[in-house]
This record gives C-alpha cells, structure tokens and sequence, in this order.
C-alpha cells in the first residue's frame, strides 16, 4: 500500500503480521534492551519493522545494522540514508532511501475507523474540521479525521529528522484532496534544505484492507543547491 504511494527511489517493506526472522537475520541485542520490558506486542511491532528496514537497506546495498531509536523514539538511519517506519494493527512497513536524492520521508498507516472522542478537536485546527466534516458528507467509505491525523504524522516523521524540533498539530494545516493527495502548509518557519526555506510538504495517500495510509517524499535539492521541489 505504502509502496505504491512513494517514488521509486525509495526502497520499501511491507508485511502484514509478524513474520519470524529469515535466514541471516537477527533482532540485535542493543536493539532488544530498548523493548526487553514493554508488553509483547510492542515488542513485536519494534522488532518487525526493523526486520524490514534492514530488507529495505539490502535494497540499496547497504549492509544490516543495529537501528537505535533516539529519545524522542524517531530511528537513527546509517550515514547516507533516510528512512520512516510504521506500525498499526495488522500492517508494518519500512522505507529507506539515500540521502543523495531524498532529503526526508515520512510515512504512517491508520486503521481505517473514526478516531476516539475527542481527538479531532485536539488535532485539527478549526478549517481542518470543517473540511473533514466536508469529505465525510461527500465520501462516506472513508475515515477522514482519521486520514487527517496519519497526513500530520507522516508531516513530523519529515520535519522532525531536519530540525530537531517538536511541532505541534496546529503549526501544519492540511489540505486533503479525495483523489489521493494532500498538501501541508507549515504555519512555523519550515527547515532548510540546500538553503532553501521549506514551507509545506505535499504527499500522497490510499486506503485499503481496512487501514489509510499517508506518505511524504521530500526531495534533495540538485547539487547547484535549488530546491527541486516538495513530495511527488
């Protein structure tokens, strides 16, 4: 799902359960001390998605590697490579590309059912729950609110790696577009890529088996230092 969402120069794994360990492959112990005391299913979930991340490093050639969450939980990448995990019910997926063509990638999969009471209001800003209330009364198959709130994770899994910063769900608003895109304008200074200013990032999304999916591509700027564009 994810895959078809994202450009080709990012490597991407998938699975929809918790396969065990192929041949070759291993849960490293600096790994393991990080969830050897959370609940089995987050354990599961940790280990499952870099399981993939390193499937998806294999595809750019780079060689398995022990992938440490920072403080703030966000994967620490080789040097070199850019990448976003994911994890819900049912679905764990990984990319990773190289920092040459790919300055940030952020992805986050939902399932596809209204979010709890409440969280709407903590999420959206006040024309975002006007739209959704807009995309639900046209399009009814789909969980809107809770596509809106998987477009703003997937904003800070970009974001995040560039500043170092936090950003709060009311500093992006999000324009979600029915045909599979969305567009997020930062209402903070954005990071700087090649010197560049970014201000918003564009993405893509889909639903299906049950689940919304939202990814971001942030191209790297050209060696002339011009920014090349936002997301495809």
């Amino acid at each position: 799902m994810i895959e078809a969402i994202l450009p080709e120069v990012v490597a991407c794994e998938v699975a929809y359960d918790d396969p065990a360990p192929g041949p070759g492959e291993m849960v490293y112990p600096e790994e393991w001390e990080r969830v050897a005391r959370a609940v089995p299913k987050r354990q599961r979930e940790f280990t499952t998605v870099r399981l993939l991340a390193r499937r998806a490093l294999l595809r750019l050639g780079r060689p398995p590697v022990p992938l440490l969450p920072s403080p703030r939980g966000a994967p620490g990448w080789p040097d070199g490579v850019v990448g976003s995990m994911t994890h819900c019910e049912g679905y764990r997926a990984a990319v990773v590309a190289g920092s040459g063509g790919t300055a940030a990638v952020g992805i986050d999969a939902e399932p596809d059912a209204p979010l709890p009471d409440g969280v709407l209001d903590v999420v959206a800003l006040p024309e975002e729950a006007a739209s959704i209330a807009s995309l639900a009364g046209r399009y009814p198959g789909t969980s809107w609110d809770r596509l809106l709130f998987s477009a703003k994770e997937s904003v800070f899994k970009v974001w995040y790696p560039l500043t170092g910063a936090e950003l709060d769900f009311s500093e992006a608003r999000i324009e979600i577009d029915p045909a599979g895109a969305f567009r997020a304008e930062l209402l903070v200074p954005g990071p700087l890529v090649g010197g560049e200013r970014v201000a918003s990032f564009t993405g893509r999304w889909a639903a299906e088996r049950s689940l919304v999916a939202t990814a971001i591509h942030l191209p790297a700027p050209p060696e002339d230092g011009g920014l090349s564009g936002m997301s495809h």
